[in-house]
């Protein structure tokens, strides 16, 4: 037989997930999942343990992707501030020239 988490067993695990994205709540988590770690039947650990590297996996492509918007952003503020000097030397030539 088959032992998979129960619909409670799942939705405790998904608030034991979304605690762990406020890091005051990271306490609360660990306290939850002990909590429920207790209660399952060790059978059903793999689909913990699938649960767990699924949102592991998402949350490491968010990162990667908002790392690339912050490079992105960087670059393009790197860009503008190198723009905004040159229009400075270019503007004092102008004076100097004048």
């Amino acid at each position: 037989m088959a032992h998979t988490l129960t619909p409670d067993q799942l939705a405790q695990l998904q608030d034991c997930l979304a605690l762990s994205q406020d890091p005051a709540q990271h306490d609360a988590a660990r306290q939850s999942l002990a909590q429920l770690l207790n209660e399952v039947d060790p059978a059903a650990a793999p689909h913990i343990i699938d649960a767990l590297w699924n949102e592991l996996l998402t949350a490491r492509r968010s990162t990667a992707f908002w790392e690339q918007i912050s490079d992105a952003e960087k670059e393009m503020g790197d860009r503008l501030t190198q723009d905004n000097i040159r229009l400075q030397q270019n503007y004092l030539r102008l004076m100097q020239e004048q």
